[in-house]
């Protein structure tokens, strides 16, 4: 284990305490210069943040990413933690805070200049960031570990800006702000998951590539109160995953249950249209408690009874089930579970959202 230890974080490219903590704590050395950094470049990248969500520019959010000095302050209290430093858990921490209350707040007045007609449902840079899974957390410690590591090496700084793209800190905190704005609430808990749940693994990232390069043995307060104010942080640390983990295992599950009744859906419908020459399904998408099935059809398809009798038991009983054909028609096929309804014409399906209800399990969006 030393030999990989020493391989990965070799003693000879190690920067010593002194510049590592100069780095990460904003308020020691020139700290008028790094506070007035700080804000300047976390408020430009709020603002370039909001606008590229808005404008649904990827381009533009990875430049706000590369910018934000986030990152800093959070690696500041995982330090913190390792060196059982209570002052810099609390300086560090309460840049983060400000942080947050900075960048919720460029989305909250971006969100009150929206206009009436937008529609946020639609926009991939919002629903992205909205219902974060344990692939989230887990591409998050992996890239908070490029993070500290890239922070402790003289020889890697230079992964740093690679980092910055990686882990997702201020585009979900705009997200939050601008959802808050709109009043789309469900959404603005789960870009806030998102966050947090990549800080608190920033943090654990940075708490363990710290221990193992040797900085908790520097530490000034190294006696008994040393050691239980790291063993007090290393405990709140891992209340902080556990809470964070509870609704990323929540959305994973939710996730991987709707895919599955997607795809149960759609091999239904497939053996369904496949009764008619030519006819194939295009696209099933999930709205609400509706499923859309599109389909190409050369006539008439097949008795919407029969696709029903095929997903009952397929899929949680109360879901509409629409049917749009390449004619511009959508029959209403019924509910799964309910009583047999006659096709009709020109019905139209409940926008996601609007009736606030969903499938069982289905993650809030």
């Amino acid at each position: 284990m030393s030999t990989m230890r020493d391989r990965v974080l070799p003693a000879s490219q190690r920067w010593d305490l002194g510049h590592l903590r100069d780095h990460l704590d904003l308020l020691h050395g020139d700290r008028a210069s790094k506070v007035s950094a700080f804000w300047t470049m976390l408020t430009l990248s709020g603002v370039i943040a909001v606008a590229g969500v808005l404008g649904n520019s990827t381009a533009t959010v990875i430049g706000a990413m590369i910018i934000a000095p986030l990152g800093v302050p959070i690696m500041g209290v995982a330090l913190g933690i390792v060196r059982g430093e209570g002052g810099l858990v609390a300086r560090s921490g309460a840049f983060v805070a400000g942080g947050v209350v900075l960048v919720v707040g460029i989305g909250l007045v971006a969100s009150a200049m929206l206009p009436r007609t937008t529609d946020l449902l639609t926009n991939p840079q919002v629903t992205g960031r909205t219902s974060p899974t344990l692939v989230d957390m887990i591409a998050a410690v992996a890239t908070g570990l490029a993070g500290a590591v890239g922070m402790s090496r003289r020889d890697v700084s230079d992964v740093l800006p690679g980092v910055a793209i990686a882990i997702s800190l201020v585009p979900p905190l705009g997200v939050v702000g601008v959802c808050a704005g709109q009043g789309l609430w469900e959404m603005a808990l789960g870009a806030f998951v998102l966050f947090a749940s990549n800080m608190v693994a920033m943090v654990l990232a940075g708490t363990l590539t710290f221990t193992a390069y040797g900085y908790a043995t520097e530490v000034a307060t190294g006696g008994p109160v040393g050691h239980l104010r790291r063993r007090r942080a290393y405990t709140a640390v891992a209340a902080g995953l556990v809470l964070v983990m509870i609704p990323l295992l929540a959305n994973t599950v939710a996730t991987t249950l709707i895919a599955l009744w997607t795809q149960r859906v759609s091999n239904a419908a497939q053996a369904w249209v496949g009764q008619v020459p030519g006819a194939r399904v295009t696209g099933v998408t999930v709205e609400s408690r509706t499923a859309v099935i599109s389909i190409i059809c050369p006539g008439e398809p097949p008795s919407v009874s029969e696709l029903m009798k095929a997903l009952d038991g397929q899929v949680p009983d109360g879901v509409q089930i629409m049917v749009d054909t390449s004619v511009g028609k959508q029959i209403d096929a019924g509910v799964v579970g309910g009583p047999p309804v006659k096709g009709t014409a020109g019905t139209v399906p409940q926008p996601l959202g609007k009736d606030g209800g969903g499938w069982p399990g289905e993650p809030s969006t």
